[in-house]
């Protein structure tokens, strides 16, 4: 009984961000016409893929933070553990470490920080900014620390590869962007930890008296958040060709802002990831625009805040209807 009531909010919600998925695809098509009106160059096959790689990390981590957002969490980390699994993996190789090795410590750098978050919001149930905040402040703490503030350059030319080469014309990153969008949009939309993600964030309370773990789905999306951070640090690290202490940073605004853009509520429940995928593409078109037509960077920072602001706005009058 409890299933079936999970499975029927799973498949409303699903509807309400097919709509809001179409609303957003409306948007980017919008922006692409204007962009490619005011600009020759736009609608290039070379810009468009230089938007596309623009783009990777801040969909990747989008995703992550899109699993918390639906929780009706967020986590403030990730950009944090981005620099931190670059970190990690450029040291590793730095002492000869093979490359898959390194690649793996990273990964697993990005799954244990967010696992320490993720334990304090579901176990000590501190509130998910506080929880986030300070692992944010530990994690860039470590980055810092490892190597005094001193970028890790000299990376293998396999490792960095994968964020400066292509394959059959695509660039890996944007090849590894679409396969990480899959992957988390089939576990959330077609699995069983996908529908109780959606019921803990409904209904907190609901949700765990039906049955539902809430506190193994709380620390199963700060894990998958923490580990999509750390895929984009590799895939950032291999394509400015160095592990950087600093890197990532604020980039947990731009994982708020396209998940929000992409229908994710603010106030848990709803949201998907190819929505997410389509507002990070908003955001990366439109920075990639304002820039081909001249606009300051300043004035493209109060551009996409007002996309932001007016995403949640309609999202509050979408909940109220």
């Amino acid at each position: 009984m409890a299933e079936t009531t999970q499975r029927k909010r799973l498949a409303i919600t699903l509807s309400r961000s097919q709509k809001q998925f179409f609303s957003t695809f409306s948007g980017l098509f919008l922006l692409g016409l204007v962009f490619t009106f005011l600009s020759p160059y736009f609608f290039s096959l070379h810009n468009l893929l230089t938007v596309a790689t623009q783009t990777a990390v801040i969909a990747i981590i989008a995703i992550g933070q899109t699993y918390v957002l639906i929780t009706g969490g967020i986590d403030l980390s990730i950009g944090s553990n981005i620099a931190l699994a670059g970190m990690i993996s450029g040291l590793c190789m730095q002492a000869h470490i093979p490359v898959p090795i390194a690649i793996i410590a990273g990964l697993v750098t990005g799954m244990v920080s967010g696992a320490v978050g993720g334990s304090l919001v579901a176990f000590a149930h501190i509130p998910p900014f506080i929880a986030t905040l300070g692992t944010m402040t530990i994690a860039r703490g470590v980055a810092l620390t490892l190597t005094q503030a001193i970028p890790i350059s000299g990376l293998p030319k396999i490792f960095t590869q994968f964020g400066t080469e292509s394959t059959l014309g695509i660039p890996n990153p944007v090849i590894i962007m679409v396969l990480l969008v899959i992957i988390f949009g089939f576990i959330l939309g077609k699995t069983k930890l996908g529908r109780h993600v959606y019921a803990t964030g409904s209904n907190f309370e609901a949700a765990r008296l039906s049955g539902v773990n809430t506190q193994k789905v709380l620390l199963s999306v700060y894990i998958f958040s923490g580990l999509l951070a750390a895929f984009a640090g590799l895939i950032m690290a291999g394509r400015i060709i160095s592990a950087q202490p600093t890197a990532g940073d604020g980039y947990e605004l731009d994982a708020v802002a396209s998940s929000v853009i992409g229908g994710t509520s603010t106030m848990g429940g709803e949201g998907t990831a190819v929505g997410t995928f389509i507002g990070a593409f908003v955001i990366g078109v439109l920075r990639n625009g304002l820039n081909l037509v001249g606009v300051s960077p300043f004035i493209q920072k109060i551009v996409i805040g007002l996309v932001i602001v007016g995403s949640v706005f309609l999202d509050r009058i979408q909940r109220k209807d």
